[in-house]
């Protein structure tokens, strides 16, 4: 059963979904805090979308409960639950104008048309898409299509906002546009959002919490530093952005320390509390460096603590950043390492021997 905290406004207690022979979702426990911008984030395929489903009222579980507001769901509509939800492919109705569309709902409700306009025109406001409800649908940019379908939802006054992959169909520059402004329009609401991604940049921009996903299960729930600093598991490093794995083993600890020993970098000491909860020191066998953790010295005379003789064996020049890799003495694979290109620092070509800093507080220990 899922922990429940005060502020938990959805509760997913031993949630499982069964389609024939196929589980998508094996015992999902969690809470989502009133007030969060919560994601569900992981490959195609892992029960995201399936879960964001269920939660809207679409399925139902094949055993478990959903509770929305401290009331069970189960046997309750689509529209009768206290959520609303915006699809991937925005559903707007082209033969409709925008004002039109964000009506909609109200419309069924049988509200009066005077009403109407008024929550229309506040809800066209807050996705700024002030003056545009005469406009016809099929005038609309990708952009201004997401709004409207936004908008759609909030006119309902719902407590939670279900978002199904939103951004996917937008260019990039217009994609970052928008994680900007709906994270900005979900705190100012104070809403709950759900945000279902594959993308982990945008999970880590846009969210308070990310409940990462691997073949329906959650493999880890945590804030977006948490999840980059310090994942669990090899897989979840691995999808939350770059990491460095280097083959690793225990060499000795004590109450407070654990020395590991390094392939390529050595033995390094670290506080035994930033070990995963569970892992048994023991079977320690790989630690992970993120690649803005491993730096390229200038010179020789850096007196850091930690330090390594190494080879560049690639460099991608990305502007503001140069990504290099780099071959250390004693590891098979060349680690990544990222470095940002300030004033006076010129790129390296590949050949070019260096030293490469590192510290004992970035290192993130697997089993």
């Amino acid at each position: 059963m899922a922990a429940i905290d005060a502020n938990d406004i959805i509760v997913l207690s031993d949630v499982t979904k069964t389609f024939g022979t196929f589980q998508a979702l094996k015992g999902i426990n969690a809470g989502i805090r009133e007030g969060e911008f919560f994601s569900l984030l992981g490959p195609s395929g892992c029960g995201k979308t399936t879960l964001l489903r269920m939660i809207a009222g679409f399925d139902e579980p094949t055993t478990g409960t959903i509770d929305i507001n401290g009331k069970p769901m189960a046997g309750i509509s689509a529209n009768k639950r206290p959520t609303n939800m915006v699809f991937q492919s925005y559903a707007i109705f082209p033969h409709l104008s925008v004002a039109e569309n964000v009506g909609y709902g109200l419309k069924t409700q049988k509200m009066p048309k005077k009403e109407i306009a008024t929550e229309v025109d506040k809800a066209l406001d807050m996705v700024d898409l002030h003056g545009l409800g005469d406009r016809g649908a099929h005038e609309l940019s990708g952009g201004q299509r997401q709004r409207v379908a936004l908008a759609r939802a909030l006119v309902m006054r719902p407590k939670v906002i279900l978002l199904d992959e939103p951004l996917s169909a937008l260019d990039k520059k217009l994609r970052d546009q928008m994680q900007v402004e709906l994270r900005s329009l979900q705190q100012t609401l104070g809403i709950t959002f759900i945000l279902v991604t594959h993308d982990q940049e945008e999970a880590l921009i846009m969210s308070d919490r990310i409940a990462v996903m691997f073949e329906g299960e959650i493999a880890q729930l945590a804030s977006p530093e948490e999840l980059y600093r310090r994942p669990r598991t090899k897989r979840v490093a691995s999808f939350i952005g770059v990491m460095n794995f280097l083959d690793a083993k225990l060499g000795s600890q004590d109450e407070t320390t654990l020395t590991i020993n390094i392939d390529a970098l050595g033995p390094v000491q670290v506080p035994i509390d930033i070990a995963p909860a569970g892992l048994n020191p023991a079977t320690i066998d790989a630690v992970g460096i993120r690649p803005e953790m491993l730096t390229v010295l200038g010179d020789g005379n850096d007196n850091a603590e930690h330090k390594v003789e190494g080879e560049v064996t690639g460099t991608a020049y990305y502007g503001d950043m140069t990504y290099y890799t780099v071959q250390l003495p004693g590891s098979g694979e060349p680690v990544t390492i990222s470095m940002r290109n300030t004033a006076g620092r010129s790129v390296l070509p590949a050949g070019s021997k260096v030293m490469v800093r590192w510290g004992a507080e970035s290192v993130v220990l697997f089993e």
